[in-house]
């Protein structure tokens, strides 16, 4: 609704704007070639996220100062926060980063941003940089036609600089020829009511352009030209740090708690960062003062002075905040929490991942471990068995044999709830994703789709089997009782493996090859059990015909756990995944070492 009324009203404001002065155009177009700029930038920058930045995150977290640095350094080189904070939305979304260094991450980039500044001030408009621009658009440009993803990359940063170059020329151009028509200055405001107004305005100005380097370089362009003042452009900047939150709080929009907690804690420290910055200005532009006479920046460079102070009111907003990040943390999770629901919902995937595709393949990969983790229940209440039992260390055989009692579960009704609504929500990410992914994800993405379809069709074979194992682990019957118990046991005992080798998955392989050789063995056809039944006369030929069946059913559900096992190496390394492809056993070896047992 209020992007409806938005729209529209900026529109207005714009085409008066365009009515009133032929110079407003100059500096309008000058705003839209820059954010157009920031875009090509960040879209070249994207090209390169398909492992690297992941990657270098994943090394650049395990603590708060290194989360810091990485969001210093990286957006120091991106030049756009609003960049690092979607990555870092969906990096947190997808459970790869702890919300700690997520906030490490916001509170580096606000100091990283403050370089944007710096280099306007001090380069921007001292150099004719739209010489510069040309060139890199003619090369830029002829580099997009490539069909090299990295060279395209390439081009749009190339081209993202010169766009970013020629906004700044036009905006600098358009407020030099203003002044001879109109004197902004003339609507300075001094006092706390002026800093207030101009702070709500560079607030607003953020909130529309999306960008708080946008924000930056339109005040740094209107000073140089002496259309606001220097009291004026400070408040501007400080409204500027606290609409660049939008970019957060819209990239959180589609993420899980994780994502809204990181939004959240962005909006805090900005808000607060700008309180502390409003309540002690002048403290502060005496400190801006100081600063500048040691490092020879002249009393009248205003722009140069207004970086120094962006610079110091960050910094100073990080220093105040970290140490209260372990408390922020606790009380973000205490306010905002996984709502409770009778139907499960995906837990790690939103849209911000599908940028990145090592990220979205994450995000699946978790979101496939949650589905697992609902089916597990399933299964396990499929076989009359409950979860603390399987996890227990006690023996398997002895707990299905003393777990009698019928536990009445409708799996047709817990798929849907517990199942449906994942599988669907996994295999819809999946297909989006892909559009993004190199041959090798695209393989990778292949095999954890064969997962997902397996565990549901486990599911699917536990409610064949439910019936008979019900009917029965309660018969009077020791030997059928006996058989049934052992069907149960087997696939508890992959679902326990399955849980104890999920924090050492490089034993996962080798571990399953084992389990694969005890079902065939087990196997009451080929090793001769459901004939010696029948001619002793332990089993009646009914109970004869539902072991045969259920003994596929119970073969099945347990390949397919063991495969959905398997997939689950995919989370090791490249090293060592290849190391366990040969060690693993292939159907040969797995016949021939069943042979030489028999």
């Amino acid at each position: 609704m209020l992007r409806k009324i938005l729209l529209p009203v900026i529109f207005a404001i714009l085409a008066y704007g365009f009515w009133l002065s032929p110079d407003f155009k100059e500096i309008s177009a000058g705003v839209a070639i820059f954010l157009f700029g920031m875009l090509s930038l960040e879209e070249g920058f994207r090209a390169f996220t398909g492992g690297v930045l992941e990657r270098f995150l994943k090394r650049s977290t395990s603590s708060l100062w290194k989360s810091l640095n990485f969001g210093i350094i990286s957006t120091t080189l991106m030049q756009s926060s609003s960049l690092v904070s979607v990555i870092t939305i969906s990096f947190l979304s997808a459970g790869l980063i702890t919300l700690a260094a997520g906030i490490g991450i916001i509170f580096g980039a606000n100091i990283g941003t403050t370089t944007g500044a710096w280099l306007v001030a001090g380069l921007g408009l001292k150099v004719k940089i739209s010489a510069y621009a040309m060139p890199m658009l003619v090369f830029g440009v002829i580099l997009l036609f490539q069909k090299s993803k990295n060279l395209k990359g390439i081009g749009y940063i190339l081209a993202g600089l010169g766009f970013l170059f020629l906004g700044i020329h036009h905006m600098k151009v358009g407020f030099e020829s203003f002044k001879d028509t109109i004197d902004l200055t003339e609507y300075a405001m001094t006092g706390y009511a002026g800093l207030f107004v101009f702070v709500g305005i560079g607030t607003f100005a953020t909130v529309v352009m999306q960008s708080s380097h946008a924000t930056l370089v339109l005040i740094i362009t209107a000073l140089a030209a002496g259309q606001i003042t220097y009291e004026n452009g400070l408040a501007l900047a400080i409204g500027a740090n606290i609409g660049t939150t939008i970019t957060a709080i819209l990239g959180a929009l589609s993420a899980n708690e994780q994502g809204k907690r990181l939004a959240a804690a962005h909006l805090i420290f900005n808000v607060i960062t700008g309180l502390i910055a409003i309540g002690f200005i002048h403290q502060m532009t005496w400190a801006v003062d100081g600063i500048s006479r040691m490092t020879g920046i002249a009393a009248d460079d205003y722009t140069l002075k207004l970086a120094v102070f962006h610079t110091i009111f960050n910094v100073v907003g990080v220093v105040v905040m970290v140490p209260f990040i372990g408390k922020l943390v606790v009380l973000l999770e205490s306010v905002i929490h996984a709502k409770p629901e009778n139907i499960s919902q995906p837990h790690y995937l939103n849209d911000a991942a599908l940028e990145f595709p090592d990220t979205a393949l994450k995000a699946i990969m978790l979101e496939t471990h949650h589905l697992f983790q609902n089916a597990f229940e399933i299964i396990a209440h499929g076989l009359n068995l409950h979860r603390h039992d399987i996890l227990s260390e006690r023996d398997l055989e002895e707990v299905a044999d003393k777990s009698r009692a019928d536990l009445k579960v409708d799996i047709r009704a817990l798929y849907q709830r517990r199942i449906k609504g994942v599988y669907s929500a996994i295999i819809d990410y999946a297909t989006r994703a892909q559009a993004r992914m190199d041959p090798d994800q695209v393989g990778a993405l292949y095999q954890i789709k064969l997962a997902n379809r397996d565990i549901v069709e486990a599911i699917k074979d536990i409610q064949d089997l439910q019936v008979n194992v019900t009917r029965f682990m309660q018969s009077d019957n020791p030997h059928i009782r006996r058989e049934y118990n052992i069907i149960r046991a087997q696939i508890a005992e992959i679902l326990r493996a399955m849980h104890q080798l999920d924090e050492h998955p490089e034993d996962m392989a080798l571990e399953m090859d084992r389990f694969l050789v005890k079902i065939e063995q087990r196997d009451i056809l080929s090793n001769g059990t459901l004939d010696r039944l029948i001619r002793d006369g332990l089993i009646s030929n009914e109970m004869a015909t539902s072991l045969m069946n259920d003994s596929a059913f119970a073969y099945e559900i347990s390949r397919k756990l063991i495969n959905i096992a398997r997939i689950a190496v995919q989370e090791i390394s490249p090293t060592q995944r290849g190391i366990q492809s040969e060690l693993a056993l292939d159907e040969e070896d797995i016949e021939k070492l069943l042979s030489a047992r028999d």
